[in-house]
């Protein structure tokens, strides 16, 4: 490991961390002292918040799932996070054995450690590599995904990105840089995306909701940012829908158990896929 890498390493493991908050919601043991504090301190607030962490892993699935379905045997990951269960290349492998290539992708020290610790220890490194980078860096970004050499751009790819954009301000214009990779994806192509999204008739947790993100945005490496339908739903422009559409996170292509299966709205996130035709 280099020096520079080793600095970012104890830098982060000393600084709240949303990827390891989130693998602590899901159960995960990758993760310190702080961020468990910190994830305590937002289920005081908000005490379902970890049901939204297991309702949004599970559309990860589903959507993996129905891309393989759809015939699609490559997944680019963007901002996997830490490893826990239900990993995508997992699951793809469990619908299509030995048939998909996966590339993680995440700007953590901490989360590129343990992600590439479990692939070399439940991965087929043929078909499956981690990389540490940053969405923002955009053709950077790609082109190591390339160089892997386990992703073709000329076959259809389903691009990941499950729960990251609401830490991305509206200034950091992340509309941008999906713009380009949304380019970049071959035709027969689908984009799986999730975001948090509160009703704003729901003055209650409208109110919660403010004071998690001002909680974020202040212990966190990364600020939380709620959008409205719409402004979610440009994440998708250019492309076409999949039934059913843009919807609450239970509420996707249902299957087995959620916790919101009976009140989608309480997801408290909305969630779609789109296919490049």
């Amino acid at each position: 490991m280099s020096a520079s890498n080793a600095d970012r390493l104890a830098e982060s493991v000393n600084k709240v961390s949303v990827g390891r908050v989130y693998d602590y919601l899901l159960g995960g043991v990758h993760n310190y002292a702080v961020d468990q504090a910190f994830a305590e301190e937002q289920l005081r607030l908000l005490p379902d918040i970890r049901d939204f962490a297991r309702s949004n892993r599970a559309f990860l699935a589903r959507a993996v799932r129905f891309a393989v379905d759809q015939g699609v045997r490559q997944f680019v990951d963007i901002g996997s996070g830490l490893p826990t269960q239900g990993n995508v290349h997992e699951v793809a492998d469990e619908v299509a054995p030995g048939e998909c290539s996966v590339v993680y992708i995440d700007n953590e020290p901490i989360a590129q450690a343990h992600a590439e610790i479990l692939l070399e220890k439940t991965a087929d490194p043929d078909r499956h590599r981690a990389i540490d980078a940053d969405y923002f860096d955009g053709a950077l970004l790609w082109d190591r995904v390339l160089e892997t050499g386990v992703i073709d751009e000329s076959e259809p790819i389903a691009l990941l990105v499950v729960a990251l954009l609401h830490f991305m301000p509206p200034e950091t214009h992340p509309e941008r840089v999906l713009a380009y990779y949304r380019e970049r994806l071959p035709k027969g192509s689908l984009l799986a995306l999730s975001h948090i999204h509160v009703d704003p008739s729901d003055t209650e947790t409208m109110e919660v909701s403010k004071k998690l993100t001002e909680s974020y945005t202040k212990k966190t490496n990364s600020p939380a940012m709620p959008r409205s339908r719409e402004e979610i739903a440009s994440f998708f422009e250019g492309l076409e829908m999949v039934e059913p559409g843009l919807v609450w996170l239970p509420e996707w292509r249902p299957g087995g158990e959620d916790p919101y299966s009976g009140e989608p709205a309480r997801s408290r996130g909305l969630a779609g896929v789109g296919r490049k035709v």
